[in-house]
């Protein structure tokens, strides 16, 4: 597995107003990446250290994390990872594949020329991708491959959904990286989704997405 340090893509991390927001995407990237890992203790002050942030905004972060089930706080024992159970693979693609589908339809629907032209750079991207391109930059460009599709879909309540679901699927998928032999072909699986997008065939982008997702479970799913 590549040594670099692997990262969740957050474009609007750079767009965050609030320390609150900017205490959420860090601590979020931590969890996802496994830097903190499932079932790990942690504290506010130790993150209020780590992140060099206040207790105010560290504590928001962390409320927002317990909704999305990527911390569990008990009172008076602490604050704890949330572990990650295997069985949830199953229940999150279930989901998946239903609302990611929904929404390369819509995207296929309702891409502006604009969004068709960059959904047209993912493509060449895909075709510029070598055999021996590292995890780091295969997993960032399923997560801009990914995001992009939700914004081109234009409902943001979708969006937000999809997210969530996303971010604790990708924690699994980091956490069986070094076992993982297919993730170069995982990634080009997109080209006939993001193909039939920009072709704005919303049946086609709807069953290619579909695909990818059980493809993606069943590639995890063997090794773990």
């Amino acid at each position: 597995m590549s040594t670099s340090p692997l990262h969740v893509h957050q474009p609007e991390a750079a767009e965050a107003q609030s320390l609150g927001d900017r205490a959420y995407y860090r601590i979020r990237e931590l969890i996802v990446t496994l830097e903190l890992p499932p079932a790990s203790v942690v504290t506010e002050r130790e993150l209020q250290e780590r992140l060099g942030l206040g207790r105010t905004p560290v504590r928001e972060a962390l409320q927002r994390l317990e909704r999305e089930r990527l911390v569990e706080v008990y009172p008076r024992r602490g604050i704890f990872v949330t572990p990650v159970n295997v069985l949830d693979l199953g229940v999150l693609s279930e989901v998946r594949g239903v609302l990611e589908s929904f929404a390369a339809r819509l995207a296929a629907e309702r891409s502006t020329s604009k969004e068709v032209e960059e959904t047209t750079r993912l493509v060449a991207r895909l075709d510029e991708l070598s055999e021996h391109e590292g995890e780091r930059l295969l997993i960032d460009l399923d997560q801009r491959i990914h995001r992009h599709i939700w914004r081109c879909a234009h409902n943001p309540f979708l969006a937000e959904t999809l997210e969530g679901y996303y971010v604790l699927t990708l924690r699994i998928w980091f956490l069986v990286l070094d076992r993982v032999r297919r993730l170069d072909e995982a990634v080009r699986e997109h080209r006939e989704l993001l193909e039939a997008i920009v072709a704005g065939d919303a049946p086609r982008a709807e069953e290619a997405m579909r695909r990818h997702v059980a493809g993606f479970e069943q590639a995890i799913r063997t090794v773990l």
